[in-house]
């Protein structure tokens, strides 16, 4: 299973995108800037959020069309990244053998 040390640390996260796999089953942790309402509920303002996107190997992120990934938002924090972890355990658990079989597949 993907644990916290696994992935890198929110300073890392904050200069660049981490990329990782599990017996098949690759992901993608990538800083975003979205745009949600202002405290005082005038106007909007960009806040970061931490995008967890998943695939089936063997390819890599950009090389998988569209249609083939899974994304997930979180907070950009700590606990976001604890959130991200749990969704791709909890997608690699409902399906191993999709993953497994994803390796040697395409």
């Amino acid at each position: 299973m993907i644990e916290r040390k696994d992935i890198l640390s929110i300073p890392y996260l904050k200069k660049a995108d981490f990329f990782g796999s599990y017996q098949g089953l690759r992901f993608r942790f990538h800083k975003a800037q979205k745009e949600a309402m202002a405290e005082h509920g005038e106007g909007k303002e960009s806040v970061q959020a931490l995008e967890i996107t998943a695939w089936e190997g063997p390819y890599c992120h950009d090389a998988t069309p569209e249609e083939r990934r899974l994304r997930m938002e979180a907070a950009f924090s700590e606990e976001g990244i604890a959130q991200g972890i749990a969704w791709l355990n909890n997608l690699w658990e409902a399906e191993p053998e999709r993953w497994k079989a994803a390796k040697g597949k395409w």
